[in-house]
């Protein structure tokens, strides 16, 4: 029997983590009233905790099992221990820190959308509507491209790391006390710089975020164009918005509400992207000649920043590590509750859509209409009234 004890520690601990999950999807209701607020203040504890040092703790603790994991092989062989066993211990370990992490943090996969808490309407759209939003980013890149510093390459030169962590919580700041979106008031204290970079930019990490030890990190040798905007998107995990579609959406928000120029432009750059790759995936001869002539409309700046982009992935990822890492990240989100996956990070594009309707769209037509006024004979149809004097539309010809 006490070869499978580590298998049974590893199963009791799988089935509370089975069990958390089935409440967060049967209890959706009950999760988003409550949890999130629990869970945001935890969060805000564990980060003030783990901000004491500057280097990330969850990489040390993973360093340590590490160390720890190959230690006991060695000893395994040395002293002839069952491997059955050791291996037991090995799965009641893995499942012992996910049911913490589920704990933690990990329900919030089940708790309500972003769009409810910033009073967001999603609906079905069109492509002519996916074109006018992508044209619309587009624009608002083109006008800020021009604005940010570069350099002699004419590449984009933004602050340093540490300047534009201290400055990335300011967008979240207005969304809270300017926009009165509550969602957003949670823990902005400076995200911190991946550790291993080289090896996360092979992958293709941007940055990870940890809800057991409160920490949003962010890997530093991705392109600056992009680097304020995923600061705010993993700030925005610590703040408990777990999905990474609304991650996403929450990164722009919080890009666009930036005073900063350099924010602002990593916000709209990438809701841009987002939204043309949306437009280049559906694949039909309309949609790839939309495509193509919205991307000629962007300026030189936009363009050579776009390019750089993307040459910057293809020069440094490794093709299998990144599968790997894909696979990986994709399976957590899909057992973690999100069943979307890592296609969630471009479902964002629904998110942008929908937000271009409504915040620019609907605004701009209502402004176009003339105001009524009950005294203005042509807005009101006095016809079939005792003694209304007549109208030019009213009068009976003859």
């Amino acid at each position: 029997m006490k070869y499978w004890r580590g298998y049974v520690v590893a199963a009791i601990f799988a089935a509370i983590t089975v069990v958390l999950m089935q409440m967060g999807q049967r209890f959706t209701t009950l999760v988003d009233m409550v949890y999130p607020y629990v869970t945001r203040t935890l969060q805000d504890m564990l980060a003030q905790w783990s901000s004491g040092v500057d280097f990330v703790l969850w990489q040390l603790f993973a360093s340590f099992l590490i160390v720890l994991g190959l230690a006991s092989i060695v000893l395994m062989i040395m002293f002839k221990w069952n491997p059955i066993q050791w291996l037991g211990w090995v799965l009641a370990c893995g499942t012992g820190i996910f049911m913490l992490h589920t704990a933690v943090f990990g329900l919030n996969q089940y708790a309500g959308p972003i769009t409810d808490d910033i009073r967001l309407e999603v609906s079905e759209y069109n492509l002519e509507e996916l074109a006018e939003a992508t044209t619309y980013y587009r624009d608002q890149a083109n006008a800020l491209a021009v604005q940010v510093s570069r350099d002699g390459d004419g590449n984009v030169k933004f602050a340093d790391f540490a300047t534009l962590a201290n400055q990335a919580g300011d967008g979240f700041h207005a969304l809270t006390y300017e926009y009165s979106y509550p969602i957003f008031a949670g823990n902005t204290l400076p995200v911190k710089p991946l550790g291993w970079a080289d090896m996360y930019t092979s992958m293709g990490i941007t940055g990870i975020s940890m809800g057991l030890t409160g920490e949003a990190a962010v890997n530093p040798q991705i392109p600056a164009v992009s680097l304020p905007f995923t600061m705010c998107h993993e700030m925005a995990h610590r703040m408990c918005i777990a999905t990474e579609r609304d991650a996403n959406f929450a990164g722009f928000l919080a890009c666009q509400a930036n005073e900063s120029v350099e924010f602002q432009y990593s916000g709209y750059f990438m809701a841009y992207r987002y939204c043309y790759s949306a437009i280049a995936r559906i694949g039909s001869p309309e949609a790839s000649a939309l495509a193509a002539r919205i991307s000629s409309g962007a300026n030189a700046q936009l363009k050579q920043d776009m390019k750089f982009y993307d040459d910057f992935f293809a020069k440094h990822r490794d093709d299998t590590a990144t599968k790997v890492a894909t696979t990986a990240n994709d399976t957590y989100l899909k057992t973690s509750g999100d069943e979307a996956g890592v296609q969630s990070y471009a479902n964002v594009s629904d998110l942008l859509v929908c937000w271009h309707i409504q915040q620019i769209v609907l605004p701009s037509i209502t402004e176009e209409e003339k105001p009524f006024d009950p005294y203005d004979e042509s807005q009101v149809d006095l016809s079939g009234l005792p003694n209304a004097k007549p109208t030019e539309e009213t009068t009976p010809n003859g």
